[in-house]
């Protein structure tokens, strides 16, 4: 690789750190605070929070990487056009195609990254999440032990607890036992225990009363106790094995097996499909910013007064480009035999960069920037 083209790789990839590293800061922060809140709520440890922003992670650095690669693009390409170094490289013979290349390298290394997180990585972090919150979701501490709170941990039954000390005791408990339909049993108590078993976790409470209400009856007895003990099993057992989802798939099983794996993750063969080409689709699209971030900008040329003007239709183009991304995704997921039409944004994007550069190596000719240097400089 020529030395200008290592110089200019070198440029996009400290600035792609730099935009990548800001950009995963705050989407990651954003939601951070709402997961912090929810698992702290739950009572989860400050280390099922940390295990749950990290198998997030690979998905939050997929969906921004693009972006990073388009405004680092955007940055360099900018600086170099002010300071007028493609002015002198290109016054040496090198035309936009040729200035191009570097910027095609940088882009297909992104590609490169984000073909490793949409294979890999993000199907694996996002199975593992999905496993670890169907644990969580089925424990005791998830669904029981929150204080000042009236749960409802299925479908009949309430509890509540007023307070839990530091020794695991809870104190001024309520529970509502609605499940069978002639019949309310209500219990309350001063303090009780969660112990576990070899038959399952069980709720032992101490000096409470229990009251039975016979609904078709109409009666009602109550019974004192010092001390009893409550089945909780059923209340804390973790939920069936989820549903595969086509999310956690990998790709060439999503593209060997399409319709076993449609039919065992519910969904239809085409959205199946959509799934596996957006795969390959994303990081093409990595490609298409980076090089449209540089071609809009070199139609400009050199001014004085900068590329805003560039810049702005650099943005309008990404967006179009979303756009047709969009709009060809419920075609694909409605019929299968429309995949191709996947990768309709990347065509459609690369053919306006191709356009941009045809118009800006259009009125370019060697030696005519450096003329026009001369002529400024003895005016």
């Amino acid at each position: 690789m020529a030395r200008f083209d290592r110089y200019v790789l070198s440029q996009l990839m400290v600035l792609f750190g730099f935009f990548a590293l800001v950009l995963v800061s705050v989407y990651w922060v954003n939601r951070a605070v709402i997961l912090f809140d929810r698992l702290i709520a739950e009572g989860h440890s400050a280390g099922i929070f940390l295990e749950f922003t990290a198998l997030s992670l690979p998905n939050v650095i997929r969906m921004v990487l693009p972006m990073a690669s388009f405004a680092a693009t955007v940055y360099v390409t900018n600086r170099m056009i002010s300071e007028s170094e493609l002015t002198v490289v290109q016054s040496t013979g090198f035309s936009p195609w040729r200035l191009a290349r570097p910027v095609l390298m940088f882009g297909l290394i992104v590609a490169v990254m984000m073909s490793i997180l949409t294979h890999f990585l993000v199907p694996k972090s996002l199975e593992q999440l999905r496993l670890r919150e169907t644990e969580i979701s089925g424990s005791v501490s998830a669904r029981l032990l929150r204080e000042g709170t009236f749960l409802h941990p299925t479908s009949g039954v309430t509890f509540y607890i007023r307070e839990i000390t530091n020794e695991g005791e809870l104190r001024n408990v309520f529970l509502s036992d609605r499940r069978l339909p002639n019949r309310v049993v209500t219990y309350t108590a001063e303090n009780a225990y969660l112990l576990r078993d070899a038959a399952g976790p069980k709720l032992v409470m101490q000096s409470g009363l229990a009251q039975t209400l016979n609904v078709p009856k109409e009666t009602l007895s109550t019974t004192n106790f010092t001390d009893l003990t409550y089945d909780i099993s059923g209340l804390v057992t973790a939920d069936s094995q989820p549903r595969r989802k086509i999310q956690f798939v990998p790709t060439l099983e999503l593209l060997r097996d399409t319709a076993a794996v449609a039919e065992a993750a519910n969904e239809t063969i085409g959205e199946t499909l959509e799934e596996a080409n957006n795969r390959f689709q994303q990081p093409l699209l990595a490609v298409v910013a980076a090089m449209i971030g540089y071609s809009a900008l070199m139609i400009g040329g050199f001014s004085r007064f900068g590329v805003g003007r560039q810049i702005v239709f650099a943005i309008f183009l990404l967006v179009v480009v979303k756009l047709v991304e969009s709009a060809v995704t419920d075609p694909v997921r409605e019929n299968a035999a429309l995949w191709p039409l996947i990768y309709l944004p990347t065509l459609i994007g690369l053919a306006i960069c191709v356009l941009l550069l045809q118009r800006a190596a259009g009125p370019f000719k060697p030696g005519k920037s450096a003329r026009s240097m001369s002529a400024e400089g003895s005016a």
